[in-house]
């Protein structure tokens, strides 16, 4: 068995279709762990808040069978392709990290860049595995969360979301 660790957002009915894919990751996945749920500003682009979280989950699929079933799960909720990358999103699901594997496709890239790159990635990894180690930088989350300088009051806590 793996871990694997998967951005979620959303910022088309986000509550309900955060809600929607956790339930469905709760009953495909086992020992699911979910980060607190932030709201965000969208990011590249004019449009409607995020909703933002990471869950952690264990499971046997291979890292490219987990990325088709992220992809079939994100088109049965209405997921849209044919967009520029910095648009609307009914659901989104990435593999962020899968154990400490490092991994660069044409089609999966893990360690994710993003976790790098945004807050409402990397702050809701770093509550969810404070300790765990990005296995290309080296250090904690929690390490890279304090030496990033971003700022995270771009974030707003969405107590008691799920």
């Amino acid at each position: 068995m793996s871990f694997a660790w998967l951005g979620l957002g959303s910022n088309v009915s986000a509550e309900t279709h955060i809600r929607a894919g956790i339930l469905e990751l709760e009953k495909d996945f086992e020992n699911v762990a979910l980060s607190p749920v932030y709201s965000s500003n969208s990011v590249g682009f004019d449009g409607d808040d995020f909703i933002n979280l990471v869950a952690r989950v264990e499971t046997e699929l291979h890292p490219m069978e987990l990325r088709q079933y992220l992809r079939d799960l994100e088109d049965r909720f209405g997921r849209k392709r044919n967009v520029e990358k910095f648009s609307d999103r009914s659901l989104d699901i990435d593999i962020l990290l899968y154990d400490d594997l490092v991994l660069l496709s044409p089609v999966l890239e893990i360690p994710r860049a993003e976790i790098l790159k945004f807050s409402h990635v990397l702050k809701p990894l770093a509550d969810l595995e404070p300790e765990l180690i990005h296995p290309t930088e080296l250090r904690s989350m929690s390490e890279i969360w304090e030496a990033s300088g971003m700022d995270d009051s771009c974030l707003r806590l969405l107590e008691g979301f799920a």
